[in-house]
């Protein structure tokens, strides 16, 4: 596991704690696991822990697709917002579709409502989310996506304790779409995934949540959205805060790695055979 955020801990500290712990993670992957493991990464900052133990693991056996983080309790949390401004119609959290959580696990993903989702009626007619809300468009971009966004702080504040339940339930249902049942045909749901093709113009080399459909096992990114002005602004806003993770982690790996190497080095004396000690 992680180490957790405590009351007055700044999040470059969590980063070097977890970073610590996510290496010796990787490493003990590409040591023992089947190269068919499949790992899905919690603990906060979920994106760069994650990204920390893939690049370990991905020295060896473990390809870096097998990796992602969790974002879909955000997404869970996003569909349950729309059902609930939509609720006058009797909308349910399972008929909101294709929801988009992009970027980072943290205070600025972006939420996006609009880019994509829809409602499925139950004649199976898609009914998108911005034409239903295209008087509401306000909201969408502003209280939903801060209440989105910050939905993890808000149940802290009000129970004291992080919502451990809600997470291992997403963990579950991300799992189980994963690996198990797959995505419905033209569905997605987020997934926190490693940006080797510079997706939707984001920066190669991280792990960003974008629209995934799931297939055999396997995510594949949904590719071809049209993203507004405003959504291109949040995706950027987000990929940076990842590339300043990601920057501060990887210093940490550097420095790790020239103490283990000095570590390993014998000093000359200790070095030589007895009989040279004496000479």
């Amino acid at each position: 596991g992680g180490y957790p955020r405590k009351k007055g801990m700044a999040r470059k500290d969590l980063i070097r704690a977890n970073t610590r712990i996510f290496a010796r993670m990787g490493r003990a992957i590409n040591d023992g696991a089947s190269p068919n493991a499949k790992v899905l990464v919690v603990a906060n900052p979920a994106n760069t822990n994650c990204l920390v133990a893939l690049k370990e693991a991905a020295k060896g056996r473990i390809p870096s697709k097998n990796f992602c983080a969790l974002t879909y309790l955000d997404y869970q949390r996003a569909k349950g917002q729309i059902a609930q401004r939509l609720g006058g119609g009797g909308v349910s959290a399972d008929r909101v579709k294709n929801v988009i959580i992009w970027g980072n696990h943290s205070e600025t993903q972006y939420p996006d409502a609009l880019t994509d989702g829809y409602i499925l009626g139950e004649n199976g007619e898609k009914v998108p989310l911005r034409i239903l809300l295209s008087d509401d468009v306000e909201w969408a971009n502003n209280d939903f996506v801060t209440t989105v966004q910050n939905r993890g702080k808000a149940v802290i504040e009000v129970r004291g304790n992080s919502s451990a339940l809600s997470a291992a339930m997403g963990t579950a249902d991300c799992l189980k779409t994963w690996l198990v049942t797959g995505t419905k045909d033209e569905e997605t749901i987020s997934m926190a995934v490693y940006n080797d093709r510079g997706y939707y113009g984001v920066k190669e080399g991280i792990v960003f949540s974008f629209p995934c459909e799931c297939r055999g096992g396997e995510w594949f990114v949904k590719e071809g959205l049209e993203l507004s002005e405003f959504a291109r602004e949040k995706l950027k806003v987000t990929e940076n805060e990842l590339l300043e993770e990601w920057e501060a982690a990887k210093g940490l790996l550097v420095e790790n790695s020239r103490t283990a190497s000095e570590r390993e080095i014998p000093s000359t004396e200790t070095n030589q055979p007895r009989f040279m000690s004496r000479l």
